[in-house]
């Protein structure tokens, strides 16, 4: 019995020793059973925070972000509302330079052989200057001639005087009758008459021998020569030189019959000779009173200033001021060309563009003037225009100008 109760004892030990082992196995799945659980709904969890927000996000921000695309596709724009100014209305046309008084220099006596020529082209000289000179000996000898004329008048006329001195202290004594007194007396006459004609010859031939010195009329600006020395000029021979006097020059502007017809006498100008940037202020001091039948133009003629920029026969540009009015001034970057002309595009109310013809007129340091087309209240494209279509929707994003 007692060996039996010893087994059994035995044999309920080892069978609490597998009970324990099967208990602790259960034990440790268990536990990584339940860490596997928790671990699954761990990145679960994560996997929900990461990709379902997201979705939702996406999901919340697709009608604002499909608003804003939509805002986005249309284009910004510049514009400017330019108003009203005073503006100076201009009238451009061209011209020929020209002198003002253009005054041509001949021989005015019977002309010879040119000795000699003093001036060039481009030379200032004055009134009465010697421009040139013409041979002559033949009437310095006539002058010599005359003059010896005049002595031997003289002597005769000394003469006359004295026998009429003479007659009239013998006249009271009875020895000279009074009728030869009266032949002295007119013999006496005659004799200071011919001193007088002799003396009028004289001055003549010097008159002559002083024209054959071709002299300037008046003081100014020798333009052209014709001559040379040893040339044989007469009074048919032309004009031998060309002056300008005074240097003033002047622009013939040809205008149309409405432009001539804005312009008073008076009226500032701006002439720009051609090949140059320089330009030269002026007055308009003649208009034409008449009309050519066939161009339909007349010619203002612009007073200017001597400068060497300003050559006659040149070809100039002009701008004539007759007046100032109100209009509208944009940039030169808002206003567009084509073949159907000057055009801007103006946005309307509901922001569309919309395409406006124009008339420019005057160029101004501020900009372009706007005659016709815009009474400058509209929002214009400042810049950009180019890329626009009429009817296009914009974003106006306005400047001041």
């Amino acid at each position: 019995m007692n060996f039996e109760t010893a087994g059994w004892r035995r044999d309920s030990l080892e069978g609490g020793a597998v009970d324990d082992v099967l208990i602790a196995q259960r034990r440790r799945k268990r536990r990584a059973f339940i860490i596997g659980a928790v671990l699954v709904a761990a990145i679960l969890l994560a996997a929900y925070f990461l990709f379902g927000r997201a979705d939702g996000a996406e999901k919340a921000a697709a009608p604002a972000g499909a608003t804003k695309g939509g805002a986005a596709a249309a284009p910004a724009v510049t514009v400017v509302v330019p108003g009203r100014q005073s503006v100076e209305r201009a009238i451009a046309a061209t011209g020929t330079l020209a002198a003002r008084v253009d005054m041509p220099v001949g021989v005015a006596g019977e002309g010879g052989m040119v000795a000699s020529v003093l001036v060039q082209p481009g030379q200032w000289v004055g009134a009465g200057q010697t421009l040139a000179v013409i041979e002559r000996s033949v009437q310095s000898q006539q002058a010599q001639q005359l003059a010896a004329q005049i002595e031997v008048a003289r002597a005769d006329a000394r003469l006359a005087q004295q026998e009429l001195d003479r007659a009239q202290a013998l006249v009271s004594r009875g020895f000279v009758s009074k009728a030869d007194v009266e032949r002295r007396i007119a013999a006496r006459d005659a004799a200071n008459a011919r001193v007088r004609v002799a003396q009028a010859s004289l001055g003549e031939t010097r008159a002559r021998i002083g024209r054959l010195s071709i002299r300037a009329p008046a003081a100014g600006l020798v333009l052209d020569r014709n001559v040379e020395p040893g040339q044989v000029v007469s009074s048919g021979s032309g004009a031998l030189f060309r002056m300008a006097r005074g240097g003033e020059m002047e622009l013939l502007a040809q205008l149309s019959e409405s432009d001539l017809a804005a312009v008073p006498v008076g009226s500032r100008a701006v002439v720009t000779p051609v090949g140059t940037t320089q330009s030269f202020t002026g007055t308009v001091w003649q208009i034409s009173p008449i009309i050519n039948e066939q161009s339909r133009q007349g010619v203002a003629r612009v007073a200017l200033s001597y400068d060497r920029a300003l050559r006659p026969g040149g070809f100039a540009s002009v701008n004539i001021v007759s007046g100032s009015q109100q209009a509208p001034v944009l940039p030169e970057s808002a206003i567009l060309s084509d073949d159907k002309g000057n055009y801007v595009f103006v946005v309307a109310s509901n922001n569309k563009v919309d395409r406006r013809a124009v008339r420019t007129g005057a160029v101004t340091p501020r900009g372009i003037a706007v005659v016709e087309g815009l009474n400058g209240t509209e929002r214009v494209v400042l810049r950009a225009g180019g890329f626009l279509n009429p009817g296009e929707t914009v974003r106006p994003q306005r400047q001041k100008i």
